[in-house]
């Protein structure tokens, strides 16, 4: 989940010593460790089945969407039955349908419009022999999602609603997605958090915790630096769980017991690798699991976690790409890892 243009952070606002601790030559992917693997070639954003045993991930951004089975390797596109103008987005929802954030057109000569401000939400059918569903709303990066029941937040931004939100604005919305007919819609629907009301404007929903699902996480972009906040549910109390100034903390993939998140952080090399963030509110318990961003001009990132808690997909970029742009969706044991 990520800003397109917040990869800045990374370059410019960090200066040349940062990029510079980046000292390894070569490339990462030649020096994997043996816990790492690479199970494509391309692609980026990965989501894991409830089961473990496949990977959703976009082919590119403004592209489709592919599923890749982790026991044979093989590849399937599941958004080629129809026309679309790419997709940003797509994760697995609870009951195996998947929901997709994308639009109906691309404009090659603007195409982050698509990112920035006509990204909708739509569900496509688990079969991937229809045309998805629109659910009738716009959606700013990416959503979060439970993995128990049908229940999805998501951001709004005010250039996406200028008819009746303020230009800077934030907003998030919690609803179920119910069926009627065969056909996906949104219920229940209510905003719960207005980002104008407080200090970081620029806010974008991440994760359910588990394993209530009674809070989420969300960054908090810009606010020193960038921060992983916890959002209450029930209560609307708002923790910063990060608590590193200057630092880029944007969370990711989060833990099945609700304990740790993994954030894209780049406390070490100035360009963004992956750690591992104690949710305790201390900000004082990080673990690196990625060494991706010691080799100059590379960096791993969008982190996700099984649902045993087994294992972690992630991407490669280069540095200086906009965040959320990937080569290759890479596959790490935790188990040996931590061995």
């Amino acid at each position: 989940m990520n800003k397109i243009f917040f990869i800045l952070i990374t370059l410019g606002a960090f200066s040349n010593a940062n990029i510079s601790a980046q000292n390894k030559a070569g490339n990462p992917v030649d020096n994997l460790p043996p816990y790492i693997k690479q199970i494509t070639h391309f692609g980026e954003r990965a989501d894991f089945s409830h089961d473990g045993k496949k990977i959703l991930f976009v082919e590119k951004t403004y592209g489709d969407v592919y599923e890749v089975e982790l026991a044979t390797n093989i590849i399937k596109l599941i958004t080629g039955h129809f026309y679309h103008g790419g997709f940003t987005r797509a994760l697995y929802l609870a009951n195996g349908d998947v929901l997709l954030s994308g639009c109906t057109s691309f404009d090659a000569e603007n195409p982050h419009v698509n990112r920035q401000r006509k990204a909708e939400l739509w569900v496509l059918d688990k079969s991937y022999s229809q045309p998805p569903v629109r659910l009738g709303t716009k959606c700013s990066e990416g959503p979060a999602v439970s993995r128990k029941n049908m229940k999805i937040a998501w951001t709004v931004r005010g250039n996406q609603y200028p008819e009746t939100m303020e230009s800077d604005q934030y907003i998030f919305y919690l609803a179920d997605i119910v069926y009627k007919e065969g056909k996906p819609e949104l219920a229940n629907k209510k905003m719960i958090l207005d980002g104008s009301k407080f200090e970081y404007k620029d806010i974008e929903v991440q994760n359910f915790i588990p394993p209530s699902e009674t809070s989420l996480i969300f960054s908090a972009y810009e606010f020193q630096g960038t921060e992983v906040m916890k959002l209450d549910l029930i209560s609307g109390e708002i923790t910063n769980m990060s608590n590193a100034d200057n630092q880029y903390d944007e969370p990711e993939g989060i833990y099945p017991d609700g304990k740790h998140t993994l954030v894209e952080c780049d406390r070490e090399t100035g360009v963004v690798d992956i750690y591992k963030l104690k949710l305790d509110g201390t900000g004082e318990d990080y673990v690196r699991m990625t060494y991706f961003s010691d080799y100059k001009g590379y960096k791993s990132s969008n982190p996700v976690i099984s649902d045993d808690g087994k294992y972690m997909a992630f991407q490669m970029a280069l540095a200086t790409d906009l965040a959320g742009i990937g080569y290759g969706i890479f596959l790490m044991d935790l188990e040996k890892a931590n061995k």
